[in-house]
């Protein structure tokens, strides 16, 4: 656990950065789950990190920015009944977290319109249909 999280190809989150704390967990654990630490809180101070460029800091924040406190992100991962599976989890879903909100925006949707042909054929299918319900009615004359 002393190297760094990898969250892409080029952005490693250095150890010194990641915040660790452990509690008791509500989760399972059998006879020991009163007396193990095996919750993890692990935080990162998404705001000061050195190791982001500004720009994607930036789109971090503003991605992330219902989850953070002062401008730190922490994850929390109980459902393992072993400390260190907690660890690897926490691990886990804040590189998943931090990958998407780093990831570049998708391109913008191009607007197209319907085919003439299709708009042709929703009317015809439209044309059937009440010709259909028509044809299946009851005169009471």
């Amino acid at each position: 656990m002393d190297d760094g999280l990898r969250v892409t190809d080029r952005w490693i989150v250095p150890a010194a950065e990641l915040r660790e704390r452990f509690s008791r967990s509500s989760g399972p654990g059998g006879q020991g789950v009163n007396t193990t630490d095996s919750r993890v809180e692990l935080s990162f101070d998404l705001a000061g990190t050195p190791s982001l460029p500004p720009a994607l800091r930036t789109r971090a924040l503003e991605r992330l920015a219902g989850r953070l406190v002062d401008g730190v992100l922490t994850i929390a991962a109980s459902e393992h009944r072993a400390q260190l599976a907690n660890r690897e989890a926490a691990r886990e879903r804040l590189a998943a977290l931090l990958r998407e909100a780093v990831a570049p925006p998708p391109p913008p949707r191009r607007p197209t319109r319907p085919s003439r042909g299709a708009k042709e054929r929703r009317l015809a299918e439209k044309k059937r249909q009440s010709q259909r319900k028509r044809d299946r009615r009851v005169d009471r004359d």
